[in-house]
């Protein structure tokens, strides 16, 4: 694995200082290789599309899974794009619809989480945030399991927004931290499929009977953030919006589960209006529910 890295590494290096057009070549021949020739989880790809889709025709489930594997390979280099990119291009090439909610939710003095799923770049759109707004921004991360790999992708985080990246582990001492001493953004990727022991709610999602984390509504609610939804989505090669949706600015007067199942309910709509832009190839639907007990806290 550490001569891969250092392969990876070396190659990424160049790539990394390509032009934009000559890193879109390299990502068409990476799409293909990964759709056609690799096959990267088209099973699971595949299971996902047609269990959420079921009234879709196989050469539209095929024509989803065409784009997807293409966004994908347009995400991979760009995120190692990030390595050379400066701000003024990031500026350029991703937009935000809605930032007056949370410059509202700041004059407050009160701090905001930012929801997303992963659609579209959620890593330009964590760096592009992060140069835009007045506050310190965090990401809540999960580290991978290959340690020379999380220091390389968290690095690519800190290059334009240092110490920006949150250990989900973490998360709820370093929020507490950080609300004594300023304001903040705080993005969470919520669209995980958690461990069986972490899962603490059941909704509809998509057709199914699906697990989630409601750690942002249980943080929101205890240290009285404004909560926000963004939906990411390309409007161009290389080229994303985001729309921010409130969630609530007032999470302590919300009902049980209301700000998880908004949060649903918006990461539902967006899918279905851009299904290639989300990521299938991983095993969302691997548990049943078992019990009562969990749809309880």
């Amino acid at each position: 694995m550490i001569i891969f890295y250092y392969l990876f590494r070396t190659i990424s290096f160049f790539v990394a200082r390509l032009p934009f057009p000559l890193i879109y070549i390299l990502s068409d021949l990476t799409g293909f290789i990964l759709h056609y020739i690799i096959r990267y989880r088209r099973k699971i790809i595949l299971s996902n599309l047609r269990r959420t889709f079921p009234e879709k025709s196989s050469r539209e489930i095929r024509r989803i899974m065409y784009l997807y594997y293409r966004n994908l390979a347009d995400l991979i280099f760009e995120v190692i794009k990030l390595e050379h990119i400066s701000k003024e291009t990031i500026n350029k090439r991703f937009t935000f619809n809605g930032l007056n909610i949370l410059q509202k939710a700041f004059s407050e003095g009160k701090s905001v989480i930012v929801s997303i799923g992963h659609c579209g770049n959620w890593e330009w759109m964590g760096t592009a945030l992060g140069i835009d707004l007045p506050v310190k921004g965090f990401a809540i991360v999960k580290p991978l399991s290959e340690k020379h790999f999380h220091h390389y992708l968290e690095k690519l985080r800190h290059r334009l927004n240092p110490g920006s990246t949150i250990d989900f582990q973490h998360t709820y001492r370093n929020l507490v931290k950080n609300q004594k001493l300023m304001v903040t953004f705080n993005v969470f990727a919520a669209d995980q499929t958690p461990t069986r022991s972490d899962v603490n709610y059941w909704s509809m999602f998509l057709g199914q009977d699906t697990p989630f984390y409601n750690g942002i509504e249980k943080i929101a609610r205890s240290l009285d953030f404004t909560v926000v939804f963004m939906d990411i989505y390309r409007v161009g090669r290389g080229r994303y919006n985001g729309d921010i949706h409130l969630v609530t600015d007032h999470p302590k007067s919300t009902g049980e589960f209301e700000i998880t199942e908004n949060y649903i309910r918006h990461l539902e709509s967006a899918i279905i209006q851009r299904p290639d832009n989300w990521l299938w190839s991983h095993r969302r639907w691997k548990f049943e529910r078992i019990s009562s007990r969990d749809s309880a806290f």
